[in-house]
């Protein structure tokens, strides 16, 4: 009888760690008790890789026992055992290392010469060819109002190298609710799909600070980074002497492997306050514009693991002046350094993911990589009703 009994509980032992199971993990600042947004959890037995919402959750499904890793940049790594997230939201507390007194540090060259091998190295190390499974999401708002809503799951195929970098896009899934007035114009909806992985693995978005003249246009400074002792932060703010609409940047760093981990830019506000609107038919009048992408190093692979957009403009027209904010995010869930097959047929071509054909088979946001807070669910749920 105890034969059978032992058998039994073998038997139901494996059973329950062959299920899927959905975990929460909330990440919350133990000093303020704040969430954190923009932790990476990487969830090692199937090497897929969230980022923490802005209520600091990231939900994912679990398949027997996984080693976990928690970081980011300005907390400590965090390693633990899937056995002991006991409850579907398990909540934990990380101490910020960040203590705001981060050393300057004299350097024998110019920061600016620097970030340019900084930018040659990272372009350099980055892991190619690469299949990259995506998560992107959208939300548009007109005039104060949500009116649009897209995302979707990808496989991107990157080959070739450096300035000859290519890809191909396959579309798993994906779904769109709302419309959007021909007014606005599709430049205003989304990433560019064909060029997104040509701007991040090029980091074109610092190309404004890789030229000589910046050094004229911007002033350079590196620092300590206390978080962290193998990072330096690199900061880049426009002179106060500059007009137009400048960004303020931070670039963090590996200092020993010369590898860029986080960029972020934000428009400056000394610039912005210091810029007239323009009234030309057509032209647009940004308020605000952010950036922040970030990579990851594990192992010999060197990779892309999520951004986010955000801007706002006045669009003028010859009779009204529309109101535009568009907020994007792009995650990648799964990294693999193998070719993946396909046909050409199945490649798709279009530059945004918004006026394709809803194909839903699953809730793959639910498991996204990106979980929603409860806000954008309500959002996506009410403008989903108005169609």
């Amino acid at each position: 009888m105890k034969r059978i009994i032992v058998l039994l509980f073998l038997i139901y032992s494996v059973s329950v760690l062959s299920q899927n199971v959905e975990k929460s993990i909330v990440l919350i600042d133990i000093d303020t008790n704040l969430p954190i947004e923009d932790v990476t959890v990487f969830i090692a037995r199937t090497k897929q890789t969230l980022l923490s919402n802005a209520e600091g959750k990231a939900t994912f499904v679990l398949k027997g026992i996984s080693n976990i890793q928690i970081t980011h940049s300005s907390y400590n790594t965090v390693k633990l055992k899937s056995t002991i997230l006991k409850e579907k939201e398990n909540f934990f507390y990380l101490k910020n290392n960040v203590n705001g007194l981060d050393e300057i540090i004299v350097t024998k060259k110019h920061p600016q010469k620097i970030l340019n091998e900084l930018v040659a190295n990272s372009t350099k190390k980055l892991t190619i060819p690469a299949r990259l499974k995506v998560y992107s999401r959208e939300f548009l708002k007109l005039n104060g109002n949500y009116a649009y809503y897209n995302d979707g799951l990808m496989n991107f195929q990157l080959y070739g190298k450096d300035k000859n970098l290519k890809n191909n896009i396959l579309v798993e899934q994906n779904r769109s609710y709302g419309l959007v007035n021909d007014e606005i114009g599709s430049d205003a909806l989304g990433y560019n799909l064909n060029n997104i992985m040509e701007n991040y693995y090029g980091f074109k978005y610092l190309n404004p600070l890789l030229d000589v003249g910046s050094k004229k246009k911007y002033e350079f400074l590196i620092k300590g980074y206390s978080a962290n002792s193998d990072y330096n932060l690199m900061v880049v703010t426009p002179l106060e002497s500059e007009k137009g609409l400048l960004d303020d940047y931070t670039i963090l760093y590996d200092r020993t492997k010369k590898l860029i981990i986080e960029v972020s830019t934000i428009v400056s506000p000394t610039t912005l306050a210091n810029t007239k609107d323009k009234t030309t038919v057509g032209s647009k009048n940004i308020y605000k514009s952010s950036f922040k992408a970030i990579y990851r190093i594990e192992g010999f692979g060197y990779y892309l693991i999520g951004s986010k957009e955000e801007i706002g403009f006045e669009k003028i027209d010859k009779k009204k002046t529309t109101d535009i904010e568009v907020k994007n995010c792009f995650v990648i869930t799964n990294f693999n350094d193998k070719n993946f097959t396909y046909k050409e047929s199945e490649v798709f071509k279009d530059k945004t993911l918004y006026n394709k054909k809803n194909t839903i088979l699953t809730n793959y946001w639910d498991v996204s990589g990106l979980t929603s807070t409860d806000e954008e669910q309500k959002i996506i749920a009410s403008i989903e009703n108005r169609e």
